[in-house]
């Protein structure tokens, strides 16, 4: 009879340990998945804050660029264009980098309106097979044109941004911004080399864009046309300049073409000297 009852409380023990670790295990289970569940929500609510943030940072800076003509590229066209839609000045605080941010929110839109620009244009070609396509050179002027237009309308006030850039804390976005530029006109004018030619197509196509902004900043003609005549002459100096190297050694170069050569490495030189905010005899 002790022997049943003792059999009996460890059958009870035993089924009773069975039911508690399985409600243990349950729990956990139920826990992990709550856990997970609320991770995940909150993941989510922080990426949902975040955008909400980067929407509202964009509203502003959209609307400081039309204060950029009277006040600059600053802290106050922030402050007035926060003012403007209805938040209050002092929220320039979500700007630390001030009129740079400004000058970047600028730079990144104006390269993704032209990105847009030249997938149209791509998509218009292929599915026109028969129609003409443009030479890459001709797709180039366009595609840099294109783009030092849309910085017209704030050319009284882009010395000013040209100098913010170059500032060395702003010298890594503005050498990223130019790049992304350089290499989306290259990709959409049909460069799909894997070469040594990548780099130095976009290289080269910086120093273009570069020295014609510069000039387009001095430039007083009607529409700019003697701008658009710069530009020109340095792309026939940068196409001349590849058949020159890539011709063979014995061929003799004309006068004329070497000067144009050292032209346009110097332009180069000078360019990056610019962009990086540097100065040196040589």
């Amino acid at each position: 009879m002790a022997m049943s009852s003792v059999l009996l409380m460890r059958k009870g023990l035993s089924v009773n340990g069975i039911r508690s670790l399985w409600t243990c295990r349950a729990l956990y289970a139920d826990q992990t998945e709550n856990f997970s569940t609320q991770q995940s929500t909150q993941e989510q609510s922080k990426e949902s804050d975040d955008e909400y943030e980067r929407n509202i940072k964009a509203k502003i800076l959209t609307a400081s660029l039309k204060f950029v003509h009277d006040l600059g590229w600053s802290q106050q066209a922030i402050s007035a264009g926060a003012e403007s839609i209805g938040y209050p000045g002092v929220i320039h605080g979500l700007f630390p980098n001030r009129g740079a941010d400004l000058v970047q929110y600028f730079y990144l839109s104006c390269n993704n309106k032209l990105n847009k620009i030249l997938k149209e244009e791509a998509g218009i070609v292929q599915e026109g097979p028969t129609k003409e396509k443009k030479t890459m050179e001709s797709q180039v002027y366009n595609a840099v044109e294109t783009r030092l237009r849309m910085v017209i309308p704030y050319k009284k006030t882009w010395p000013q941004a040209l100098a913010l850039m170059t500032l060395p804390p702003n010298v890594p976005k503005s050498l990223a911004n130019l790049l992304t530029l350089v290499d989306d006109i290259c990709y959409y004018a049909g460069d799909r080399s894997v070469d040594i030619n990548w780099y130095t197509r976009r290289v080269v196509l910086a120093g273009i864009y570069k020295t014609t902004e510069l000039y387009m900043l001095q430039d007083t003609s009607e529409d700019h046309k003697h701008t658009w005549k710069f530009l020109e002459r340095r792309i026939k100096d940068t196409t001349q300049i590849h058949a020159l190297l890539s011709a063979t050694s014995d061929m003799p170069l004309p006068e004329q073409a070497l000067n144009r050569a050292t032209e346009a490495a110097s332009a180069a030189f000078t360019t990056a000297r610019n962009i990086l905010g540097l100065n040196w005899n040589r």
